[in-house]
């Protein structure tokens, strides 16, 4: 006998510095490990949570949303919040917990997502693993312009991680622009269907080359033709990226 189950989501957020990532890692601590742990606990039945994607190590999220099943003898999983972030680090903290239709899901339901990458160009013990230091005058016109170009395109194999199995290399990107900040910084923002792994953190990278005046627009739009990881810039560090956001087609208040 199959027992009835209730699916939900949960939204956290978390300081990616102290972990290997999102996805449960054989001999290293993650993001995922910590959450099924405390809502195992919390629930005293064994949890396992399905992720909207995964962030690499350092990485950090503002929004990160996963779901999972509990029997539906277990009542008031929604109530559950403050039990739930007393089971956990304070680098990781849950937002809410609720209920949802049988069929959601997390990872293949979601529509876009989009990533900050914040640069600062002069030293702030504040940013310290979050965000990168720069030092380098960047050309803040050149890097949008360039940006841009990647509207043109739907492969992005030259920023992607090589090895990796993944069926297509095909992103369609639906906003990037560099926006200049008030205390000597950039924010990069991002959205996509869907991102590659690493693909943000090499934009980025390849983008301040052209900031720096080692490439043009031009020669970005080259870069990303040749297909070839190696074409491109270097992978920027983990410490400034974060998701900040996943859209589903639900039209429910829950995504506000």
């Amino acid at each position: 006998m199959t027992l009835s189950t209730t699916r939900y989501f949960i939204e956290l957020a978390y300081d990616g510095t102290s972990f290997h990532g999102w996805q449960i890692q054989p001999n290293a601590v993650s993001v995922q490990e910590l959450l099924d742990r405390a809502l195992s606990t919390c629930f005293r039945t064994p949890v396992q949570t399905t992720g909207c994607g995964r962030t690499d190590t350092g990485v950090h999220a503002t929004r990160f949303f996963a779901h999972f099943d509990l029997p539906e003898s277990i009542g008031r999983a929604e109530q559950q919040v403050h039990a739930v972030n007393a089971l956990l680090p304070y680098q990781i903290g849950v937002k809410r917990i609720f209920a949802v239709q049988a069929d959601a899901h997390a990872r293949f339901d979601a529509t876009s997502r989009t990533y900050h990458y914040f640069i600062h160009t002069r030293k702030d013990p504040f940013r310290h693993q979050r965000s990168w230091l720069l030092r380098d005058e960047l050309n803040l016109a050149a890097m949008n312009e360039a940006a841009s170009r990647l509207f043109h395109h739907t492969d992005f194999s030259c920023f992607s991680k090589s090895n990796t199995q993944t069926f297509t290399n095909n992103c369609r990107i639906s906003e990037a622009v560099f926006t200049a900040l008030p205390d000597n910084g950039l924010q990069f923002t991002i959205s996509a269907d869907r991102f590659l792994r690493n693909m943000v953190r090499a934009i980025v990278g390849t983008l301040a080359d052209v900031g720096r005046a080692k490439l043009s627009a031009d020669a970005f739009d080259q870069i990303i033709e040749s297909r070839n990881r190696s074409n491109a810039g270097q992978s920027v560090p983990a410490c400034g990226l974060y998701l900040v956001n996943i859209t589903y087609p639900y039209v429910n208040e829950w995504q506000q």
